[in-house]
């Protein structure tokens, strides 16, 4: 199956200060959430309430646990749950290297990460920066669920889904293969989760399979700069909506010089 580099995924904006339940904006905008989630599995979120200063905060954090942290620090990061602690070192992907923190929502859980890593010193701009982070990302998790929902006409129901919810922050790396070696950053899957709200730095590699069977790639700068995310459903949400919100494939391959980051949050 080819990889079509024009195709577009459909672009939402949440930027306005407007955009509150029952207003025009809103029900325009929840159509456009509900069409993009059935047709494509995805979308890209225009949201500002991530400014370009927390982005950079993110992904210099993300640096600096991936690169400064030895690796048997790193191994400490477990779960009893599959790729919810370090995962890395595996000679199927080895240019993927990944971590994760349960629930980042609660500071105490940030913090016991934290420590984790830098043991003797913390470091209190790396907690910042993810607690930071979470809790914008975890606000815009929260605004396209009560779209969905009420779209469905069920938001009377989302209350008890989002007091159920429980978040996962999966931090990734991905470096540049070495000469003869695999780019293949990560496997096509599909995410088991409800939904997948993914950031990344300016280096492509994510590809996402649409319904008619083409990969498409996702230039995370086209349609806007750091303020972009890509808005996934996942399996859990598809199994919700009886099959009418698809959850797409997707994987990761890497292309040029450059290590790419990105940083997702599942519920």
């Amino acid at each position: 199956m080819a990889t079509n580099m024009s195709d577009e995924l459909p672009v939402v904006k949440f930027c306005s200060e407007n955009l509150k339940s029952g207003t025009k904006e809103w029900v325009f905008t929840m159509k456009k959430v509900r069409e993009a989630l059935e047709d494509y599995g995805c979308f890209v979120a225009l949201y500002d309430s991530v400014s370009a200063e927390v982005s950079s905060n993110m992904f210099d954090s993300l640096k600096e646990l991936f690169d400064d942290v030895p690796l048997e620090r790193k191994l400490q990061n477990v779960s009893e749950k599959p790729y919810h602690g370090y995962f890395g070192q595996n000679p199927l992907m080895p240019i993927h290297e990944s971590m994760g923190i349960e629930h980042p929502i609660l500071p105490t859980n940030i913090n016991s990460f934290t420590n984790l890593m830098w043991p003797s010193r913390g470091n209190d701009s790396f907690r910042e920066s993810v607690t930071t982070y979470a809790k914008l990302v975890s606000e815009l998790d929260e605004r396209v669920k009560r779209m969905v929902f009420e779209s469905y006409g069920v938001g009377n129901a989302l209350k008890s889904h989002m007091e159920s919810t429980k978040y996962l922050m999966r931090m990734i790396k991905y470096r540049v293969p070495k000469e003869k070696e695999m780019n293949l950053g990560a496997f096509p899957h599909t995410d088991k989760s409800f939904l997948t709200i993914l950031h990344q730095n300016e280096v492509n590699g994510l590809q996402i399979k649409t319904r008619d069977n083409k990969w498409i790639q996702y230039h995370p700068f086209s349609s806007s700069s750091t303020s972009s995310f890509i808005v996934m459903a996942g399996d859990a949400f598809f199994a919700w909506s009886n099959g009418r919100i698809y959850s797409p494939p997707h994987r990761v391959i890497m292309s040029g010089n450059r290590e790419r980051y990105s940083v997702g949050l599942f519920s």
